[in-house]
């Protein structure tokens, strides 16, 4: 005999009295579909403790992960978009760029920072696919230039975090210069001896592949980040012929040459800071 007998089924609570949990407290995994707490995921450098997806982020979080007590300070914080050729499609290039300035918080599609990463002194631009598809336009150009020649005056490495869907069609052959303009900067950089790292994440296509993101003395990547320079689909099309399985992919590109190693996020301070120090000895 039980000592205690439910006489209702199931649980009767008046709906006045039903809880929902808070939008954002928890964050289900999009490849295995876990869910787990968003103070673990943060925790976890933003990767899935199950089957390690690396989640994107944007600038202000790999700012976060990298510098010491998230201290930096930021270069060409308010450089912005302009309209040399009076785009339009949908909407006005102006707007489409106040938009999503509104919308992301952003000026533009990259932001470059200098600090300290486990007491070392380096200067990094990070982009953010948010903003336009992270898509290479005269201001990210500019802001990368100006990045690198913070990093010849003061004499510290740079890093580059490349995310990004390619040139921005609203600027057209502007923003194809920025493919030669920040090329020609890395070699100065690499005429002083002064360490570049690129590390590429999800996606990494277009002219930023085909120009700064594979100039690294090092070239990194996430795991699982798309890296190439046209789309599956064009190349198919092009070639007549279907494409190796994986192909783009982090593990295809180093398997083939293009890639030094594949760093996990959650050790991507140390590895870097590793690799610096074995440079500058």
């Amino acid at each position: 005999m039980s000592w205690f007998t439910r006489k209702d089924k199931g649980i009767q609570t008046p709906t006045e009295f039903k809880r929902e949990a808070p939008d954002g407290l928890w964050y289900q995994c999009p490849s295995c579909k876990k869910a787990i707490h968003t103070r673990e995921h943060r925790l976890f450098a933003y990767t899935c403790s199950n089957c390690n997806y690396h989640e994107k982020i944007g600038s202000q979080d790999y700012f976060e992960l990298l510098f010491d007590q998230t201290r930096y300070t930021e270069l060409d914080a308010l450089m912005s978009s302009g309209d040399p050729l009076n785009f339009v499609d949908t909407k006005n290039y102006p707007d489409r760029v106040k938009a999503t300035e509104l919308k992301t918080g952003l000026k533009d599609a990259v932001r470059s920072a200098y600090g300290e990463m486990n007491g070392m002194p380096i200067t990094v631009a990070a982009m953010d696919f948010s903003f336009i598809g992270g898509s290479m336009g005269s201001v990210v150009g500019e802001k990368i230039a100006r990045a690198i020649d913070y990093s010849l005056e003061h004499k510290q490495p740079f890093l580059m975090i490349s995310r990004s869907g390619g040139a921005r069609m609203m600027e057209a052959g502007f923003s194809l210069m920025q493919m030669a303009k920040t090329s020609a900067r890395l070699a100065l950089l690499d005429e002083a001896k002064i360490p570049y790292i690129s590390l590429l994440t999800d996606p990494t296509t277009g002219g930023v592949t085909a120009s700064f993101a594979m100039l690294g003395d090092f070239n990194i990547a996430e795991p699982g980040a798309l890296i190439g320079f046209a789309g599956p689909r064009v190349i198919r099309e092009t070639i007549g012929k279907d494409l190796p399985k994986g192909f783009q992919s982090a593990d295809f590109v180093l398997e083939h040459g293009f890639l030094d190693f594949i760093v996990d996020r959650k050790d991507l301070k140390d590895k870097l800071t590793s690799l610096l120090g074995m440079l500058q000895k």
